[in-house]
């Protein structure tokens, strides 16, 4: 448990439309056993005890939200999200800050299902440790390459001290969002949490989380996921 527990809302974007997936729905609504890849992210983080609240980031013209059991959880909100995940986030934390500016924001890609209850307590727990903020990542473990633009091996790169960044990535809503618009609105580029947070000179912590909490990004992934699934 934290030393100071302080509030934490769970903030899920969920507006893309996950193309790379060759799906006719967006890929969060894709069925991973007996419910659909966002039911079950929903489910870890809306019955974890010291999550508070869970808001969703949702395409204004999303049609499946509202079929799922999920979305009358007394714990989950909704609001509109944007064109980018960042955007999505960014909606998320205007909500969050405007009724708890004191919060502890714990972001989590709506396709990753397969996160447990024991990597979202560590990552909360870091708070201790680094109260600037964390993110839940895995060691690199294979060998590294660098191509070049035509798919041939520059070198290879030293995989020391190199991670895969996860989420849950936690954050002060304040903090994260008031670097995450500065950094939209100078035109970085932001690929998670972290990386605005980076940009603003702040440097997140690393929490060592497991290796099958994988984002279902194409097919393939559907059947690795739902075998984490059942050995978890």
């Amino acid at each position: 448990m934290l030393n100071n527990p302080r509030s934490i809302i769970a903030i899920v974007p969920a507006a893309g439309v996950g193309s790379r997936m060759g799906a006719n729905m967006p890929k969060q609504y894709l069925m991973l056993g007996q419910q659909c890849i966002l039911a079950h992210t929903l489910d870890s983080l809306l019955s974890h005890a010291e999550i508070d609240q869970v808001v969703v980031a949702l395409n204004p013209q999303d049609n499946y939200f509202s079929q799922l059991p999920q979305s009358h959880h007394s714990k989950l909100t909704t609001v509109f999200g944007g064109g980018e995940r960042a955007d999505s986030v960014l909606a998320a934390l205007d909500y969050v800050e405007s009724i708890n500016p004191e919060a502890w924001a714990l972001v989590h890609d709506a396709a990753r299902p397969c996160v447990t209850h024991q990597d979202i307590t560590k990552l909360i727990e870091s708070v201790n440790l680094h109260p600037q903020g964390a993110i839940l990542a895995a060691p690199v473990r294979d060998t590294m390459k660098r191509s070049d633009t035509n798919g041939n091996i520059i070198h290879t790169v030293d995989r020391a001290l190199l991670w895969h960044a996860l989420t849950p990535q936690l954050f002060p809503v304040s903090v994260l969002r008031h670097h995450l618009s500065a950094a939209l609105a100078a035109q970085v580029p932001i690929t998670d949490e972290a990386s605005a947070m980076e940009w603003a000179g702040v440097m997140p912590g690393l929490v060592n989380g497991r290796m099958d909490n994988i984002k279902v990004t194409h097919p393939d992934d559907l059947q690795l996921a739902a075998l984490f699934m059942s050995q978890q």
